[in-house]
C-alpha cells in the first residue's frame, strides 16, 4: 500500500523523492512526541504546516484493541477522512495539505498528514484555565456554551464522533476581546481527529462518549446547572424541559461517565489545574 495525496503546489517537492524523508529532513520544531506519533511544525516555501507522522503501532497494540472489540488506529487516514468530512459539512476542522502512507502490514505501516496551522488561536482548555482565575461576564460564557453545543451537534450530524472530544481539542480563533459578538463570529475549530470515526450516523453510545468527554473536561469550570442545561438545549435543539423529559436516561449516562473520567484524572494528577495551576 503506497499512497500520496497532495495539493498541486506541494506535489513537485513530495514526488521528487521519498516524501517521508523529504518532510523529516525539513528544518522544524518538535511539537509533540508519543509512542507511535510525532508532530512537527515545518515550513515549505516560507509557509508553515503541521506534519503529524505515524509510525508502526506494532501487533501488540493491534491485538490489545481487538481483544476489547475495537480496531487500532494504524495510520493518519482516520484523521484525514474525518477532517475532510467535517470540512465538506461546513464544520471548521483541519485543512489537509498532503497525506501519504506506505506499507501493507498494519503493524509497521508509516503515514503522515500535513495540515495548515490553526493560528492565532486559543484552546478552550487554556481559556477555561483563565476563567478559573477571572470569571467572564455571564453573557460571554453563555455565548461560548452555545457555540460549543452547536459545533458538537454539527460534528455528530456529519457522521463523525471524535473519541477525544475535550476542550483542549477545540481552538477559538478571534482577533478581538472576547465579547458575545466576537464569539459569535469567531472560528471554532476541531483538531486532533486521529481516533475519530466516520459513519452515516453516529451510534448513540458514541454520542454519549463524546458529550461525556466534553462534560468531564469542563468540570473544573464549575458551570452552573443552568449553564449545562443551556448546552443541552442548544445541542438537542429543543427546549430544556423537553430535553429533561425525553433524554433523561442519556443525560444520566453522560453525567456518570464524565464523573468517572474526572475522578480518574484527579487520581492521576492530570487535570489541567493540577498540571498548570498546581
Amino acid at each position: 500500500m503506497n499512497e500520496l495525496i497532495a495539493r498541486p503546489e506541494l506535489k513537485p517537492l513530495l514526488e521528487a523523492g521519498d516524501a517521508f524523508e523529504v518532510l523529516m529532513n525539513l528544518p522544524g520544531q518538535s511539537m509533540r512526541e508519543v509512542a507511535s506519533r510525532s508532530t512537527r511544525l515545518v515550513r515549505i516555501a516560507d509557509k508553515p504546516y503541521y506534519c503529524k507522522f505515524h509510525r508502526g503501532v506494532g501487533w501488540r497494540e493491534i491485538f490489545k484493541n481487538l481483544i476489547i472489540g475495537r480496531l487500532a488506529v494504524v495510520d493518519a487516514n482516520n484523521e484525514r477522512l474525518a477532517s475532510e468530512r467535517l470540512t465538506a459539512a461546513g464544520v471548521e476542522s483541519l485543512s489537509v495539505a498532503a497525506f501519504a502512507r506506505r506499507g501493507a502490514n498494519p503493524a509497521t505501516r508509516e503515514s503522515f498528514l500535513l495540515t495548515d496551522p490553526v493560528s492565532p488561536a486559543l484552546s478552550l482548555e487554556a481559556l477555561a484555565l483563565c476563567w478559573q482565575l477571572n470569571r467572564p461576564a455571564p453573557a460571554v460564557r453563555r455565548a461560548l456554551i452555545r457555540r460549543v453545543a452547536k459545533l458538537a451537534r454539527a460534528m455528530h450530524d456529519a457522521g463523525v464522533n471524535h473519541r477525544d472530544f475535550y476542550l483542549c481539542h477545540l481552538l477559538l480563533q478571534t482577533d478581538s476581546a472576547l465579547t458575545v459578538e466576537a464569539i459569535d463570529r469567531a472560528r471554532l475549530t476541531i483538531i486532533d481527529l486521529h481516533r475519530a470515526q466516520c459513519r452515516e450516523r453516529v451510534p448513540q453510545r458514541y454520542l454519549i462518549r463524546d458529550l461525556a468527554g466534553l462534560h468531564y473536561s469542563s468540570m473544573e469550570l464549575r458551570l452552573s446547572r443552568a449553564d449545562r442545561l443551556r448546552f443541552l438545549s442548544a445541542y438537542f435543539n429543543k427546549p430544556v424541559r423537553q430535553c429533561l423529559a425525553e433524554d433523561r436516561r442519556h443525560l444520566d449516562r453522560i453525567d456518570r461517565r464524565a464523573s468517572d473520567l474526572f475522578r480518574k484524572a484527579q487520581r492521576k494528577g492530570i487535570l489541567p489545574s493540577q498540571i498548570y495551576l498546581g
